[in-house]
């Protein structure tokens, strides 16, 4: 049976991207990736965190069910980075040059060099694509061992490349649990700024730091409380998920910390949106 969500005389052979509709992040989303097989099936699954995939056979399938089998499942990999995702890593810069350029652009406070947000100046996107980009290394909350990295295609004037999806996880890196350590965990004392995306968190930190970037709501949602930490500020993009999971989390650390919740004025907005406005 083919979902709602897909509409098969919309979609081209091959992959094709489409809003998520667990994540919910409205039309212009790219986080779904919908395969249409030479053979009429349709195979989805979504890139952020709620991990939502599953198959189907169109209409005008005539296979017997009797011959369909289920691909088998694969083995669930280890968590941590993979050789290559460690060399890109140690290969990267502190934030200078064109990621400097790209964050002041987008009104956002530049993070330590010792913090987990680091540089490339020529990363190859798998569309062929090679351009300036900001990695992120992700780490679990708890342990801190690396996981994942996350990357951003960006051009100076701080928008991002002209790329599909210009934001990326590395493939087949579990990233549970992570977190972005925009601020080393040497200057987590007794408060901590949160928010899902980069930017938010870096807008967040003209005014309060040190600051982590939680990737999704998902993560934000579960963010768990962390001893130590007397006071938290949530950074919460403004539309229904980011609202959500900011009141889950808040409800969680509330009786351990003091928590405040912010957010931007206008719907669908979140804090890096506002404050580029007020600096214009």
């Amino acid at each position: 049976m083919i979902p709602d969500f897909i509409d098969p005389g919309r979609l081209k052979l091959g992959e094709n991207r489409l809003p998520c509709p667990v994540c919910a992040r409205g039309p212009k989303d790219t986080a779904l990736s919908v395969r249409l097989e030479p053979d009429g099936v349709f195979v989805w699954h979504c890139h952020r965190l709620c991990g939502m995939d599953g198959s189907s056979r169109s209409r005008d399938d005539k296979t017997p069910p009797r011959e369909r089998q289920a691909a088998p499942r694969p083995a669930e990999r280890p968590r941590g980075l993979s050789d290559s995702a460690r060399a890109l890593w140690a290969a990267t810069l502190p934030v200078c040059g064109p990621a400097a350029d790209y964050l002041q652009a987008r009104a956002c406070a530049l993070p330590p060099a010792d913090g987990d947000l680091r540089f490339m100046p020529a990363l190859r996107h798998p569309s062929g694509y090679m351009g300036s980009a900001l990695v992120a290394l992700i780490t679990d909350v708890c342990t801190a061992a690396p996981l994942s990295l996350h990357r951003t295609w960006i051009k100076p004037d701080g928008s991002k490349a002209d790329v599909s999806p210009p934001r990326l996880l590395l493939k087949d890196h579990p990233i549970a649990g992570g977190v972005i350590r925009l601020w080393p965990d040497e200057d987590v004392t007794t408060g901590l700024g949160v928010a899902e995306g980069i930017e938010t968190a870096l807008s967040l930190a003209h005014g309060f730091t040190p600051v982590w970037s939680l990737i999704d709501a998902g993560h934000l949602a579960k963010f768990p409380v962390l001893n130590g930490v007397q006071d938290l500020i949530i950074a919460a993009d403004n539309d229904d998920a980011g609202r959500k999971a900011a009141d889950e989390c808040a409800r969680r650390w509330s009786p351990h910390a003091a928590v405040r919740v912010i957010s931007a004025d206008a719907d669908g907005c979140d804090l890096n949106d506002e404050v580029r406005e007020w600096v214009k």
